[in-house]
């Protein structure tokens, strides 16, 4: 008879959003009169860009033609996108990464996900608490994380790395050592970063601890202060210990169009053995790639009109942020984040569990 992978049963309830999708959906049919802002996921509302939207309809009149149709995407994504995230969002900012140490895909959470199958079962992961839930379901799924305890949240296994008020939502570093660390800056859910020089003693941390960081940047659009990184690959040595995973979906709106890379550069290897060997060889298994009319639309993001109307959506989302920041604190409540990233982070009040305050 058939065994299924019991990991799967390990995970307590639903994931973080379905849950929040099933509460609003019951709000709303018990109350079909109100009106609902939500605030429970970082969804966009604005629609595509104009010179997103002129790429797009270029390329779905090549697919239409016999001698512009496009098939199957090469492996680590198109050349014409490849080049241009390397020329824009790491060259531009004196980072040494080059096309084919990028991996176009269908999304960061994707990659967030899948990025575990790299390491073995027994590796100690640390996450950020509180942290995007992806990081850790993942490793649930794959039997990496332990035992679950229902009081406290957290699983036996998981090595967590604090972030309060008390040290301003700024990760320390953890007194066990683990094997991959993941770092979301600027983080999601809490809207905290840190800078250039905080995130360079990461990075001297992870060397000398033979440590792998997992870089999630989607949010690195947010950024508005002069010392925080745009990408790890601002620190020296972050080569040799840290993959970085960026997003389409925040920064130009592709939720619902699905695109994203991660980086992987050539000498980041453990045990001998290459990562970025590892993750082609998944990648080419598993993925067959995110189709030709997407791509070019994200190449449209690095235009000269793709990045003026794109700034427009940024400083259209910061405004909303700074409206939500701005508005919960005149209404008297403890409020943190808005600077360097769309996102909120809220203190109930009195001694209010987070789901009753949802509620």
């Amino acid at each position: 008879m058939l065994k299924v992978n019991d990991n799967y049963q390990k995970l307590p309830g639903s994931y973080l959003f379905s849950t929040i999708a099933k509460k609003v959906a019951a709000y709303s049919e018990a109350n079909p009169e109100k009106r609902i802002i939500r605030l429970g996921i970082g969804d966009v509302t604005q629609p595509l860009a104009p010179a997103i939207i002129e790429a797009l309809h270029r390329a779905v009149d090549e697919m239409g033609a016999a001698e512009t149709f496009h098939g199957y995407a090469p492996d680590l994504g198109y050349e014409f996108l490849r080049n241009a995230i390397a020329d824009n969002d790491y060259k531009a900012r004196g980072c040494d990464i080059s096309a084919d140490e990028i991996f176009v895909s269908d999304g960061a959470k994707s990659d967030s996900g899948n990025i575990q199958e790299l390491f073995s079962a027994d590796a100690r992961i640390a996450v950020c608490d509180p942290v995007y839930p992806v990081y850790v379901d993942s490793n649930v799924m794959a039997g990496r994380t332990g035992t679950y305890d229902e009081k406290t949240g957290m699983w036996s296994d998981v090595i967590y790395m604090p972030c309060t008020m008390e040290n301003d939502f700024v990760p320390e570093f953890p007194r066990e050592t683990p094997d991959v660390i993941y770092l979301c800056l600027p983080n999601n859910p809490t809207g905290t970063t840190i800078t250039k020089t905080q995130l360079q003693e990461w990075v001297d941390y992870a060397n000398k601890n033979g440590a792998l960081i997992i870089y999630d940047g989607a949010y690195e659009a947010y950024i508005s202060e002069e010392d925080v990184a745009h990408s790890i690959y601002e620190c020296e040595g972050a080569r040799t210990c840290a993959i970085e995973i960026k997003s389409f979906s925040k920064n130009a709106g592709f939720t619902g169009v699905r695109l994203g890379y991660t980086v992987v550069p050539r000498e980041l290897s453990y045990g001998g053995v290459s990562l970025h060997g590892m993750w082609a060889r998944r990648h080419g298994t598993k993925f067959n790639g995110a189709p030709y009319i997407i791509q070019r639309a994200g190449e449209a993001v690095y235009s000269k009109e793709g990045k003026a109307q794109l700034k427009q959506q940024v400083a259209y989302y910061m405004n909303n942020a700074k409206v939500i920041l701005e508005g919960l604190k005149e209404a008297g409540y403890t409020v943190f984040g808005g600077v360097n990233a769309p996102y909120i982070w809220l203190k109930t009040p009195g001694n209010m569990g987070s789901w009753e305050f949802f509620d």
